[in-house]
């Protein structure tokens, strides 16, 4: 049968229209909410939490403003400004106020604050000093743990600042019950209450606050119903003005109750998936298998066209892109390319073991290259029953060059997943949250993504015997020079490791413990088993399996350089360990722009001297600047920024000689002549597994206060480039303060023997024991994917990859040449879309290092 090269059809008239309405829009902060939970939290005083959440919903969901956009199908936004974000000062807020007159021109994800908006939240958070989760959970941590933080061994800056999110919730239960059999549901289990426990005071008073908040979602949408008859009362054009009541009759009757159509179900799934990110500030709501719980309101609707059943989707697929969501300007470096990762899927098994993909399957597909912006996070299932055109059919999306599909194999994730305690049914029905972390959808809260941990860090910090520059920051495990094999170094390592993993881990309990004492959710518990059944929140426990999931990244940086001092050092005795040392630390030779090496070891290669203005800084100075005000103090202003440089700057380095720079210079190319992780050489992929898994082995030590494991996931979101100005010079050459490789992805540049090699490379890392995911990037030159031998030469190695037992694989299809064109001239390249990471994003909306980290990557060819 032929499969192959069948093409996309183009998007409507329509889609194009809300398409263009959100690259043209500028990205603008709202107080609205800011503003009524502020209100809210002012009357409920004295009551108990849970309640005081639900009240806030429910303010919230009757007094915020609502739009509907022209043209739009689908009602529901979370601002009255497109592609806008509110803010969620119970959380954090300090950061907001120190960036209401920079935020517009910083970095990375730039957003406007007008004067009227910036006053309105200043006078809301006047309330909140005191009263945020992240001022609960910095209460919480030792100043061990927030000294490590503060020196970028990692970061919990996550859910320190944010809700949590991350979850998949009971899409299906909604359609097929609406919010009115939640609210029977949870009246039901109030009854049973016998008031003789004492944990039922506490149950009644969960009961309540979901009853509180689904009345009020029925309101919100209600409401949504009543501006769509007001719009088409006013309408000329007959044609819009029935899609305008059509839309009214929807809102009207869902979600409220069970869904009966194929346009109710997806305005149905869009107030849940809108009022979880009303509800709280998490990112990574993610629909999970869309295609599963969906398809069977397509098939019964017998009334529906296919092409206008896709322009319905399509919408849908709008929307998301809609949706966004306001950082920090460090975290937002992370995080770059207004990314909020809604997770969505098709493809892959039932809980039977069967092939699951359907019609459904292949209309996501097609929605996806139709609107081509970078939300969803779509991904599809792969398993060795994955049908040949299906995977073919991905296959011929990606070669769109917008970065997804991305690829998850089942034969790997359903054995991680049982090797975690999860039934093989279950475990069958898994989904992908964020960027790439598995979970069985509503009965989880997996707090994935819950640390970035910098491991190349910790071997930084190994290397100088626990210090981090002057600062003994870890234990004492002996100089460098002091090594006499590999495994010396190793155990020392390992050492660094146990002692950073377990103030992780204090760290990240401090933060759980804040929100389930003051931010529990309310209206998201009720959609995820079994909360209602327990009577308490997802945050307290609620949820049927428990996880803590923080990623490593610089595993690939780690392997190699730990290879080339086997080789070179104890191996052939090119170098010593103090000589390596001696050029590490003058930055092999190389100038180090920010000064900071000389002030950590007093050497450096022509170091940037003496005080300077702010506003010729290097970007890495300030960044280091702001990172030791923010934390002796939580937030930060411009003069004591100022200050702090102007002070801080470091000293001259002693003189190095010309022929000192040559040798090290030298020892950098010495250093460098080793066979790196790539390239499928069994050596160095061996230690390359094991500087992942002594991290991952630590981790699944630990518990959470909801009574769940710790387990670990290796991937980086876009902070492999911000870490990365965090860890000095290391083994393998890498010169101080440059990014680091992304996820299990090998350094740009090394996996010089191919795709397949270096896909093998990948796969022998042991994914398994990292269950809370992993993240593979590949780059392709387009030319090499073009034509159905192509498209049968990159199936193949993707099939070849997961029967390898690889995980995860994701592209970008695009020439070097046209992302520096893009560089050069943005306003040409407004819709050009790229991978990152777990996620894509608009190609200009990225800070230039990660742009540049993009291009650095290697390209392929067959």
């Amino acid at each position: 049968m032929d499969v192959l090269g069948k093409g996309f059809t183009k998007p409507t008239a329509r889609i194009q229209a809300l398409r263009d309405a959100i690259y043209d829009a500028t990205p603008t902060v709202e107080a609205d909410r800011a503003e009524l939970v502020t209100a809210s939290y002012k009357e409920t005083e004295g009551l108990p939490v849970i309640l005081r959440r639900a009240k806030a919903v429910e303010k919230i969901l009757t007094e915020i403003p609502i739009a509907i956009r022209d043209h739009e199908l689908i009602a529901g936004s979370l601002t009255v400004s497109i592609h806008g974000c509110q803010i969620y000062p119970e959380y954090s807020f300090d950061w907001v106020e120190k960036e209401f007159d920079t935020m517009a021109t910083r970095m990375a994800d730039p957003f406007e604050i007008p004067k009227d908006t910036a006053k309105r939240l200043h006078d809301a958070f006047l309330y909140w000093p005191g009263k945020t989760t992240s001022d609960l959970a910095t209460s919480y941590m030792s100043q061990s743990c927030l000294d490590a933080q503060a020196n970028g061994v990692f970061t919990v800056g996550n859910y320190y600042f944010n809700g949590v999110g991350h979850v998949c919730v009971d899409y299906g239960k909604v359609l097929r019950e609406g919010f009115g059999g939640i609210i029977r549901e949870a009246e039901a289990q109030k009854v049973k209450l016998s008031g003789a426990s004492p944990e039922d005071m506490k149950k009644r008073d969960f009961y309540d606050a979901v009853i509180i908040a689904y009345k009020a979602a029925i309101t919100y949408a209600h409401r949504y119903a009543d501006l769509c008859e007001q719009l088409a009362s006013r309408e000329g054009d007959q044609t819009r003005q029935a899609e305008l009541l059509k839309m009214a009759a929807n809102c009207r009757r869902v979600p409220e109750q069970p869904a009966t159509t194929w346009w109710e179900a997806l305005q149905s799934f869009w107030f849940v998936q809108l009022i979880l990110q009303i509800e709280s500030s998490g990112h990574s709501i993610s629909p999970g298998r869309f295609d599963q719980y969906m398809y069977p309101y397509l098939e019964g609707d017998k009334n529906i066209s296919r092409d206008f059943a896709q322009e319905l989707l399509d919408n849908i697929w709008i929307k998301f892109n809609d949706l966004n969501k306001t950082r920090d300007a460090v975290s937002d470096q992370a995080f770059a390319g207004y990314a909020i990762f809604q997770n969505i899927q098709c493809g892959g098994q039932d809980e039977d073991g069967v092939d699951a993909t359907n019609p459904l399957s292949y209309m996501m597909i097609d929605a996806a290259a139709h609107v081509a912006m970078a939300a969803p996070s779509f991904s599809i299932r792969y398993s060795n029953r994955t049908p040949d055109e299906f995977l073919y059919r991905a296959c011929e999306l990606v070669r769109l060059g917008l970065g997804y599909p991305a690829m998850y194999n089942d034969e790997v994730i359903i054995p991680a997943m049982m090797n975690r305690g999860i039934p093989l049914k279950d475990a069958r029905s898994y989904c992908i949250i964020g960027c790439v972390e598995p979970q069985v959808p509503h009965k989880t809260e997996g707090w994935h993504d819950a640390a970035f941990f910098n491991i190349a860090k910790v071997l930084d910090i190994t290397l100088h015997n626990g210090r981090n520059g002057q600062v003994q920051l870890g234990p004492k495990t002996g100089e460098m020079k002091d090594f006499q094999n590999l495994g010396d170094l190793m155990q020392a390592y390992k050492t660094q490791m146990e002692y950073f993993v377990k103030l992780l881990v204090e760290a990240d309990n401090a933060v759980d413990y804040a929100h389930a004492e003051r931010a529990p959710l309310p209206f998201e518990s009720a959609l995820v088993d079994d909360c209602l059944g327990r009577g308490k929140s997802m945050q307290e426990g609620g949820a049927i399996y428990n996880f803590t999931g923080p990623q490593a990244f610089g595993v690939a940086d780690n392997g190699d350089s730990f290879m080339a001092i086997q080789k070179h050092v104890f191996e052939k005795g090119e170098v010593t360990m103090g000589e390596l040392q001696e050029a590490m630390d003058h930055n092999f030779g190389y100038p180090d722009e920010t000064g900071k090496l000389a002030t950590w070891f007093g050497t450096g290669c022509c170091a940037a001297a003496g005080s300077t203005p702010l506003e010729g800084m290097d970007e890495r100075q300030i960044y280091e600047a702001v990172k030791r005000i923010l934390s002796a103090k939580g937030s930060i202003d411009i003069n004591e920024l100022q200050k702090d440089l102007q002070q801080g700057s470091a000293p001259a380095p002693a003189a190095v000689s010309r022929s000192d720079v040559g040798r090290y210079q030298q020892i950098k190319r010495i250093m460098e002549n080793t066979t790196w992780f790539g390239n499928d050489d069994d050596v160095v992929d061996i230690i390359t597994r094991e500087a992942g898994q002594i991290y991952a082995r630590e981790v699944q030590k630990y518990k959470n206060p909801r009574g769940g494991q710790f387990q670990a996931g290796c991937y980086p979101v876009s902070a492999n480039v911000l870490f990365g100005k965090d860890v000095a010079p290391l083994p393998d050459g890498r010169l101080a303060w440059t990014p680091l490789a992304d996820g299990v992805s090998p350094r740009p540049g090394c996996d010089t023997n191919g795709p397949t090699a270096a896909a093998m490379s990948v796969a022998k890392l042991e994914h398994e024991t990292f269950s809370n995911g992993t993240l593979y990037n590949q780059k392709f030159n387009p030319a090499a994917l073009a034509g159905d031998e192509g498209l049968k030469r990159f199936a193949a190695l993707c099939r070849a990859y997961f029967e390898n037992k690889g995980m995860h694989v994701q592209f970008n299809v695009i020439d070097k040449a046209t992302l520096v064109e893009a560089q050069k001239h943005p306003e040409q390249h407004k819709d050009l879309v790229v991978r990152v990471a777990g996620y894509s994003a608009q190609f200009i909306s990225l800070a230039k290092e990660v742009q540049d980290n993009i291009i650095d990557r290697t390209e392929f060819e067959f």
